[in-house]
């Protein structure tokens, strides 16, 4: 079965796309966190990070290069943002096709509670 970003990379749901060539696609997230909330999805579908194959060094380093330019563009390059990978159920995993998250366009703490 298809996950949400399996579908909206085919068009067949609805999204705010940003970025799209063959590999990766961003678009805005449809619960922000920050001001700026865009996840980078690989077209190849990727459960979690824990199923990167050593010859998907390549796609990873591309959707990090993809993250820098949209930063850029959406101008919050120079004050920060912070791009996160959740991995699995206690890392915060939500959807299993792997995804980064680039968010900023304010401060945004500490990147977790302290135990």
């Amino acid at each position: 079965m298809p996950t949400l970003f399996e579908k909206i990379i085919a068009g067949d749901l609805p999204a705010t796309v940003l970025y799209r060539d063959p590999r990766v696609v961003a678009f805005l997230d449809i619960r922000p966190a920050a001001p700026v909330h865009i996840l980078i999805v690989p077209t190849k579908p990727i459960p979690t990070a824990n199923d990167i194959a050593d010859d998907d060094e390549s796609l990873i380093g591309h959707m990090f290069i993809v993250a820098r330019d949209l930063a850029r563009q959406q101008g919050i390059a120079e004050s920060g943002y912070r791009l996160v990978i959740n991995c699995n159920a206690h890392g915060g995993q939500e959807v299993y096709h792997l995804h980064v998250h680039l968010l900023g366009g304010r401060p945004l703490g500490p990147m977790a509670a302290r135990a």
